[in-house]
């Protein structure tokens, strides 16, 4: 026994002797280890000898294999890092290039909502499509983009809703409220487009517009129900507008409790439209409820709030408690946008306070700093530049519109084709044409493009005061850029030049323009062709004719009596009735091919000969070749809405303009 227990006692010592020697060399290995990594100098007996040996006893075990893997600092392991991704981007894995399963998209939901266009689908031919709309639109020939964007809804290229909205808010600016309803229901009720809120905003705000503030609300009920997305805070706007103006302002009140409700911000317009109506009843202290309920909900909120104030206490005859009210607005240091301090000049302008206004607008100026703080606009230029004119005081407009900040960091206002035209046109109806010219061709010497308007307002200068040859130079130049001309303008002026006996430059620039598309309104072409047979300009006539019938346009009956008298009279019957023969013009039918017998075997020919008696006979009056007769029809184009007219007239039956 007590045998037994020594060799025990001597196994378990051996055994512990054991652990603390492989403890020790686990110890000075993870040391090393970590000065390596953290001290690149540090010296690795094993592979210098000289080196002096550590402290630590080391048992006699091979060293561990030098890792190639590792790096001298943290940095190039970054780097390394860094290199790593840069070539699986530019060399995927073997198994990315593997062919795999094609990728199937998920099943939509049948019953899911459509959703309306984003602006990616804004691309390529839809976007094409949209700059042509918004060309006509800012050419205010209103009816060529209807009829453009409605035949596109037929063609390949379909609108996107972006185009839609923008033609029918361009119907709603120019109070043409009958059309932009229809046109919201021809796109998205029969054309399944799928409408989005800016889209239903519209139809609101025209409803609200016309006195049908109860079909704007089934409206707002139907986007609550049906519609993938909730109303904007411009919907609530458009309807408490129209509440208030139809004299129901408790459910103007209904609707802003409803949308904060809702979870809607307290937006400022709103409240706004409901201290008016407040205001208007003399119902000061609602009014003050209202406002000091928006100032509790927002830290920040729009100054048109004050102006709405100011404009009632102003109306009251109470100046000292406007001019309170606006510097009471001044004392927050809001940082306002240009559109709120443009409302603020206009009230400060109207009711005498131009010190005021002019020490705004410099305030205005000092804090523009683009791109962090854009704090004027085209809008404030004008307003100031208008108050000029109104005193008189042309020289001071000039300042105006050239001034700039004062305050070190501001910038100058880098003006629009907006701010030239304004100034333009007062020059123009003051008819002082040479500053108008000087300011056209400063214009024309940036990297800005004239617009419509301007050349417009500059031509019928020109002809008001009997510059016949500029009003050319400059209707070519107009031409030249490929600007649209409306109708009611392009009669006007080409019958100014027939009158001052420009007839070969009326006929020059018709055909310019017919040469682009869209093309001119026929009521154009009767105008040049009626005042080159007055100027026994006969040929040139002819010409103008022609092109009418290559290009479609149409020659109406009382035309068409008109050229032939003017041309029977010199016996030319058969000239004018060659140039109005439509046959011309229209699609000819296929010619067969002549048919060569070649030299066959008897059995092909005999199969030939079986094949030919086989075919129909052929109907007398249609072409050899078996197809039907293709001369004489014409493309009637895509159909129209219910009381739609053609291009280049108006475009709703029984619409008051």
């Amino acid at each position: 026994m007590p045998l037994f227990r020594l060799s025990l006692i001597r196994s378990l010592n051996h055994h512990q002797r054991h652990r603390r020697s492989e403890a020790t060399a686990s110890l000075f290995l993870s040391r090393f280890l970590h000065n390596v990594a953290l001290n690149p100098v540090f010296e690795n007996p094993t592979q210098n000898p000289q080196a002096p040996s550590p402290s630590v006893s080391l048992p006699s075990t091979p060293p561990p294999p030098p890792r190639s893997y590792a790096f001298t600092s943290a940095e190039e392991a970054a780097a390394e890092r860094r290199r790593r991704k840069r070539r699986l981007r530019i060399e995927p894995p073997i198994h990315a290039l593997r062919a795999s399963a094609p990728y199937a998209p998920p099943t939509r939901d049948p019953n899911a909502p459509r959703l309306p266009d984003s602006t990616s689908a804004l691309v390529g031919h839809r976007l094409n499509l949209h700059n042509r709309v918004q060309s006509l639109i800012r050419a205010f020939d209103l009816d060529a983009a209807s009829l453009l964007a409605r035949s596109s809804v037929y063609s390949s290229t379909r609108p996107t809703v972006f185009t839609c909205n923008a033609i029918i808010a361009a119907m709603y600016r120019n109070k043409r409220f009958k059309e932009a309803i229809a046109l919201f229901h021809f796109f998205f009720k029969q054309s399944d487009i799928v409408p989005n809120v800016v889209s239903y905003n519209n139809l609101i705000n025209t409803y609200c517009d016309r006195g049908e503030v109860d079909t704007a609300i089934q409206v707002y009920h139907e986007i609550l129900e049906k519609a993938p997305f909730n109303p904007s805070p411009v919907t609530y706007r458009h309807l408490t507008k129209g509440l208030i103006d139809t004299g129901r302002i408790g459910e103007a009140v209904d609707m802003l409790r409803e949308m904060l409700n809702k979870g809607h911000g307290a937006d400022s317009l709103v409240f706004d439209n409901l201290i008016s109506g407040f205001l208007n009843l003399g119902n000061l202290d609602k009014a003050n409820e209202l406002f000091d309920e928006l100032k509790e909900r927002c830290l920040v909120y729009d100054g048109v709030v004050n102006a709405t104030f100011m404009e009632w206490w102003f109306d009251q005859g109470k100046d000292k408690e406007a001019m309170d009210s606006y510097k009471s607005l001044l004392d927050r240091k809001f940082k306002m946008p240009p559109p709120t301090c443009n409302t603020l000049l206009e009230v400060l302008l109207k009711h005498g306070k131009t010190k005021e206004a002019w020490a705004l607008f410099e305030d205005m100026l000092d804090n523009h700093t683009p791109p962090n703080t854009q704090a004027v606009n085209s809008d404030t230029f004008n307003i100031m530049v208008n108050e000029c004119f109104k005193l008189g005081n042309f020289e001071e407009a000039i300042k105006t519109f050239k001034k700039v900040g004062t305050k070190p960091g501001s910038k100058p206002f880098a003006m629009d084709v907006a701010g030239y035209n304004n100034i333009v046109t007062r020059f123009c109806e003051h008819g002082v044409l040479s500053e108008a010219e000087k300011f056209f061709q400063e214009l024309c010497s940036k990297s800005l493009t004239p617009d419509v308007p301007m050349y417009r307002t500059m031509i019928d200068a020109y002809l008001k005061a009997e510059q016949v040859d500029d009003a050319l130079r400059l209707f070519t130049k107009m031409v030249e850029t490929g600007l649209r001309v409306v109708a009611s303008f392009g009669t006007r002026v080409f019958t100014e030049f027939l009158k001052n006996g420009k007839t070969i430059e009326a006929a020059v620039l018709l055909t310019k323009m017919g040469e682009k598309d869209p093309k001119p309104d026929a009521s154009i072409y009767d105008v040049v062709v009626r005042g080159l047979c007055d100027a026994d300009e006969l040929d040139k006539s002819l010409d103008i004719l022609d092109q009418m019938m290559k290009y479609s346009i149409g020659v109406t009956p009382a035309l068409q009596q008109f050229v032939r008298a003017a041309f029977g009279k010199v016996g030319r019957n058969e000239d004018i009735d060659r140039v109005l023969n439509e046959n011309r013009w229209r699609f000819s039918a296929p010619q067969p091919r002549p048919f060569v017998q070649s030299q066959r075997s008897p059995s092909a020919s005999a199969k030939m000969a079986g094949w030919q008696s086989s075919v129909s006979p052929r109907v007398p009056g249609q072409p050899a070749s078996g197809f039907p007769q293709m001369g004489g029809q014409q493309y009637s184009g895509p159909s129209q809405m219910e009381g739609q007219q053609p291009f280049g007239s108006s475009q709703f039956s029984g619409s008051n303009h």
